[in-house]
């Protein structure tokens, strides 16, 4: 291969030097697509940066008494694509101005030369400081290659890094730092969107590996690590075989994203998949298809990574895992870890398989298994076949490992890692790994599951109960509670089929319970939670739940208070379990609103609505009495409130227009007041105005202009011609507290609606990133109540910024009015449902032509 200097020669020398570098890049890039051969890529990339430094060096004639290293993943010749190039320029002594000026030129020529460089200066002496504070340093420092310079300085550099490497330290620390790095991706490998060097499975777990082998002495290869025993010859070649598959794939992203780019985002799956080969079928996308080879290689790499660390801990702490105890015939203690007696134990008593799942959740000391047992596991998995399945005692095991009180999550996590939950749960098997593209789930089916069952867990424990305490209160009651864990299995299980899968999925939970001997009591509840999962977060999300009606039909489908009790634990755990964005305060206090009422109803409660009225009202004064008012202070105004306020409106909130307003019914500026919302998160804000045309839209407006995001919204007209309407906002702004933006919007609204400052003109906001790629249609209908007399507006659109603005200047030129309107956001799907009237509801043909304008206005 030429050299790039040689290109210098033709024009000005760093010019020519970048396009010779370009060009020598742009030629490999061709050769990796004729080859698909990352390792090539990387090793050949590292050569031609290699060439370009040390020309570099010796044409600005660095000083003799100066080394340059290679380090990180370039020191170990390993550089991707559009990776940074990290180099240490070592120091025999403390730079001198002038030689510092001259490692500043060679540092800046080089940037100009197109090389995104990371480099450090530093002396033999100041790497061991920092090699000995930060173990990142450290890794790097262990990987260092000599450049150009000063072979015994470079020497020197050695000796003191070998002799401040402590083997036991540089193990914990890399321990450590992975526990912390898995915990930033949530503890799984399988986010749809996942980062393939850093995520559990990616190529830092196989890095780890090796960086703590070098260092402890006991290889710096998978074939070393085999020769010692650490390993067996076939894994080795898995690890081999996983290395390069996950580097070509980093390879192909760094060159499709043309830039540096570790996560595997939806912009680029369809087409790393085309390339790679992969084409859609009938139900499977080309980059599902992708996504699911790479989940596998990512679950094959942290069975390695574990069963690995384990044998090199085991060497390096010699002591530390010296003590056994024999458990039963079956399994032993040895040191922390639970070890199968025999190697073939799993081969002859299959149903050891569970049982060693058991022992783990029945001995608390118990930190993992040894490696030897992981591999008779993950060899003897199929032997869980259609018998096993069908023996008595292996179901009768396989319940107890979801009633015990602790490690439930842990050991279905484990054995979904080896394979041995989807043997024994084949319609489990089907959704491992399984993509979900309905924009709010962020994690394959087999992970959300999980995560749900962790999430129902987490109610039964007291160091949790702060984060629910409704929830802990009411799974402490709850009859065999276990049965929510079960459900919660089987709830998506049948995702990806095609057809309903919640009634899908009860026909598997009902054979699961019919087979593993339920009662039918508690096997009827599970198949009630599957098949219903969705229905309590859709009524609180998108009904009306001041009509006494919905909570009348809501609670005609639960029947019972053990169905609703364990109903809204699923409920709460499900949405939690899809991703952190989607729940929020405002969702809790609705699905808590409809737990409640429905409860009060089952409980033999009546919701007639002189009553329900009547209570109400009676709570709006017992809370105004606090304040150290009247018993009559509320009558001037509630004079103008009608049938439909005291429906919409909770007692507390009541109580608060009281206090507010009672002084001022009929205000000639607008009242504007904010406070903490009483669902604990954001702000909840009243408007009080005489009514106007277009209100609604400027509110929206006002609201979408400073950022706020409208999660519900509350209009009433009074008897004298007011509106008083209660929006429930999140997201304001950018402010350390909601409390900082209470004056703000006080003062700035009430401006906005007294000047009648001009509505805006909509702005068409740019969608996600994860809209863009799985675009949602958007779905208008307009549906008359039974009654005739308000029409229900149900719209689902992907989410963006002004979307309701756009809706609400829709409604606002065909004259339709608005009473209520509930803004459900899930992920990055907006499912909203409006109650209007209006003339123009009348016309069929009027009605048409608006959902027709709707449907532009939520175009993105």
């Amino acid at each position: 291969m030429s050299s790039p200097l040689a290109i210098a020669e033709s024009g000005s020398a760093l010019v020519g030097l970048k396009a010779g570098v370009q060009a020598e890049r742009l030629a490999l890039q061709t050769r990796f697509h004729e080859t698909a051969d990352g390792p090539m890529v990387l090793r050949e990339h590292s050569r031609l940066i290699d060439r370009v430094l040390k020309e570099m060096w010796q044409r600005l004639q660095m000083p003799r008494s100066l080394a340059l290293l290679a380090v990180g993943g370039y020191g170990r010749g390993e550089l991707y694509p559009h990776s940074d190039i990290d180099v240490l320029v070592l120091l025999g002594d403390p730079a001198s101005p002038d030689l510092a000026a001259k490692i500043e030129d060679l540092v800046g020529q080089l940037w100009d030369t197109g090389l995104d460089l990371g480099h450090s200066v530093r002396t033999v002496d100041q790497c061991v400081e920092e090699a000995t504070k930060d173990i990142t340093v450290m890794t790097s420092l262990l990987e260092a290659r000599l450049l150009a310079g000063n072979r015994g300085l470079y020497s020197r550099f050695e000796r003191s890094r070998g002799e401040c490497l402590d083997a036991q330290t540089f193990f914990k620390a890399k321990r450590l730092e992975q526990e912390q790095r898995h915990t930033k991706f949530q503890d799984s490998p399988y986010s749809l969107e996942p980062n393939l060097k850093e995520a559990p499975g990616g190529l830092r777990d196989l890095q780890v590996i090796l960086w703590i082998s070098r260092a402890c002495g006991l290889g710096k290869s998978w074939g070393d690590l085999a020769q010692r025993g650490l390993i067996t010859p076939e894994e080795a070649r898995q690890a081999h075989r996983h290395q390069r598959l996950l580097q070509n794939l980093r390879v192909r992203l760094h060159y499709t994203a043309a830039r540096r780019e570790d996560r595997l985002l939806f912009d680029y799956q369809e087409s790393l998949a085309r390339d790679l080969g992969y084409s859609a079928s009938a139900h499977r996308r080309a980059g599902e298809q992708l996504m699911q080879a790479y989940f596998r290689t990512a679950k094959a790499v942290t069975q390695l990574n574990t069963i690995l660390l384990q044998n090199a801990g085991a060497q390096i702490f010699p002591a530390r895992d010296s003590s056994t105890e024999v458990i039963n015939e079956k399994f032993a203690r040895v040191g922390e870890l639970l070890h199968a007696q025999s190697s073939d134990l799993f081969e002859r008593d299959p149903s050891a398989i569970l049982e060693s799942f058991l022992v783990m959740q029945q001995r608390s000391e118990l930190k993992g298994m040894t490696a030897q047992t992981l591999r008779a596991l993950w060899r003897a998995r199929a032997r869980i076949n259609a018998a096993f399945r069908r023996d008595p005692h292996n179901r009768e095991i396989f319940l107890s490992l979801l009633q015990q009180p602790r490690g439930i999550v842990h050991e279905l996590r484990r054995m979904n890692q080896y394979g041995i939950l989807g043997r024994y749960l084949p319609a489990f098997r089907r959704v491992v790994g399984q993509m979900q593209h309905d924009l709010f789930h962020v994690y394959t089916v087999d992970q959300h599951i999980l995560t749900v069952v962790r999430n129902l867990r987490r109610f039964t424990m007291l160091e949790f109960a702060h984060e629910y305490p409704l929830c802990s209160r009411l799974i402490a009651g709850l009859e065999r509670h276990w049965l929510l864990y079960v459900a919660a299995i089987f709830h998506d299980i049948a995702k990806g089929r095609g057809g309903d899968h919640s009634q899908l999925g009860r026909l598997e939970a009902r054979r699961f319970c019919r087979e593993h001997g339920l009662a039918p009591e508690d096997a009827k509840l599970v198949e009630f939670l599957v098949e219903h999962h969705l229905i309590m977060s859709s009524v609180a999300q998108k009904q009306d739940l001041s009509d006494p009606e919905v909570i009348r039909r809501f609670a005609g489908v639960v029947g019972t208070e053990r169905r609703l009790v364990a109903l809204y634990l699923l409920t709460v755990a499900d949405i939690r379990g899809t991703s952190p964005k989607v729940w929020n305060a405002w969702k809790g206090k609705l699905l808590e609103d409809l737990f409640r009422a429905t409860q009060d109803l089952l409980k033999g409660g009546k919701i007639e609505a002189d009553q329900y009225i009547q209570s109400k009202q009676s709570e709006a004064k017992r809370l105004l009495r606090l304040y150290d008012l009247s018993d009559t202070v509320q009558d001037s105004l509630w004079r103008h409130f009608d049938v439909p306020y005291f429906l919409r409106h909770d007692a507390q909130e009541i109580a608060w227009h009281t206090r507010l307003l009672h002084y001022r019914d009929s205000p000639g500026k607008p009242v504007v007041k904010a406070r903490l919302s009483p669902a604990g998160e954001g702000l909840q804000v009243m408007i009080y105005v005489p009514d106007q045309r277009d209100l609604f839209a400027r509110i929206c407006g006002y609201f979408g202009s400073v950022g706020f995001s409208i999660v519900d919204a509350k209009i009433y007209t009074t008897r004298h011609g007011y509106a008083l309407d209660t929006f429930q906002v999140m997201d304001v702004g950018s402010v350390a507290h909601p409390r900082d933006m209470i004056a703000r919007i006080e003062s700035e609204l009430a401006d906005w609606l007294a000047n009648q400052v001009p509505l805006p003109q909509p702005v068409r906001g740019r969608v996600s990133r994860r809209v863009k790629h799985f675009p949602i249609a958007p779905e208008v209908r307009v549906v008359p109540d039974e009654k005739g007399q308000y029409h229900s507006l149900s719209v689902t659109a992907g989410d963006r910024p002004g979307l309701l603005y756009a809706i609400a200047l829709v409604l606002s030129r065909y004259g339709v009015s608005l009473h209520t309107a509930k803004i459900a956001t899930l992920g990055e799907r907006a499912e909203d449902v409006f109650v209007v009237s209006g003339a123009a509801l009348a016309s069929p043909k009027t009605v048409l032509q608006l959902e027709t304008d709707l449907l532009n206005a939520l175009q993105a």
